[in-house]
């Protein structure tokens, strides 16, 4: 999860609450427009939604990994995936 939260503060990781895409995820969350969000309402959202942000870390962790319900991908040489269902 460390790993995911390093790559998702790119540039702004000793100020994520500037981060575009970290406010756009936010944004699209909780509705409040992404102009808005400052150093109080990214701590104020994070330290809130706190569970549910660890949650979608855990699936985003999985989904990076290829862990897909029902699902298994596979990587050829090329970098191309492709999905078989089970």
């Amino acid at each position: 999860m460390i790993r995911l939260l390093w790559r998702m503060s790119r540039g702004y990781r000793l100020r994520p609450w500037r981060s575009p895409y970290l406010r756009w995820r936010i944004e699209t969350y909780s509705g409040a427009h992404a102009d808005s969000i400052g150093f109080r309402e990214f701590w104020r959202f994070v330290w809130r939604s706190r569970r549910e942000f660890a949650r979608y870390l855990r699936w985003a962790v999985g989904m990076a990994a290829g862990k897909t319900a029902g699902r298994r991908s596979k990587t050829f040489s090329s970098g191309e995936k492709i999905m078989n269902r089970r």
